[in-house]
């Protein structure tokens, strides 16, 4: 999972960032509420955990703008040195999933990004993924198309996984690159739109299996799970049949 940190204190946010990685998650920190927001407008994250009181723009307006934007499936948890219950009320009332007062105790704080993590993304903890009909095996890292075994590539499995376990969910370019790759995107690359290309044709993810996987502009791409009537309405536009 992708996790962004907001700690204004810079021993804290060092402290969160290792304790994060250490979770086996790929983290991204930032000193300023302000800079989180700009890059939360280009890219994506499974979670986020804010300071209370941050420099730019503070943690209670990031998770208003955060719930928003994106609705309530991404995790928010606040972990600050102002732990009063009046902040926490407010915190909880406006949408946030769990609340810290440092120190944390390292036990203790991943236990509960886990279990974040867990409530969020179900798909994305389980041995097995079964989506209309595609079926991945995470465990032997094969995928079947209608019964009929497809084979991919490590890092096509991983893209692969990742998209069916965020079915709808727009996924950033950075966020993509960070999971499949192992490390957070730092350049301009056609990489991920190659990749994504061969996908589409090995997975066949097309309408006539229900799926389309769209690129969303100027972020990055979309799995969508089509339904009748859409299924039916995308093979009249291909055929140039009027609707």
């Amino acid at each position: 999972m992708r996790v962004a940190v907001l700690q204004t204190d810079p021993t804290h946010r060092l402290l969160l960032g290792e304790l994060v990685k250490r979770l086996g998650h790929t983290c991204v920190v930032y000193g300023d509420g302000l800079v989180l927001s700009k890059a939360m407008s280009r890219s994506t994250v499974d979670m986020l955990i804010l300071d209370w009181h941050s420099t730019g723009l503070c943690g209670l307006d990031l998770l208003k703008s955060v719930r928003s934007s994106f609705g309530e499936r991404v995790p928010v948890m606040f972990v600050t040195a102002d732990g009063a219950e009046h902040n926490i009320v407010r915190a909880l009332t406006a949408g946030a999933d769990d609340f810290l007062a440092h120190p944390v105790r390292a036990a203790e704080f991943g236990a509960r990004v886990e279990a974040l993590l867990r409530r969020a993304y179900p798909a994305q903890t389980s041995a097995s993924i079964d989506v209309g009909c595609y079926h991945f095996d995470a465990r032997q890292q094969s995928v079947t198309v209608r019964g009929k075994p497809v084979q991919l590539s490590g890092t096509q499995f991983r893209l692969a996984m990742l998209f069916f376990s965020n079915v709808g969910r727009v996924l950033s370019r950075d966020h993509i690159f960070a999971m499949v790759w192992g490390r957070e995107f730092r350049e301009t690359t056609r990489t991920i739109d190659s990749h994504v290309s061969r996908l589409r044709l090995a997975l066949d993810i097309e309408p006539v299996n229900h799926f389309r996987l769209q690129p969303v502009y100027k972020s990055g791409y979309r799995l969508l799970h089509l339904y009748g009537d859409e299924v039916e309405q995308l093979e009249r536009d291909s055929s140039g049949v009027a609707a």
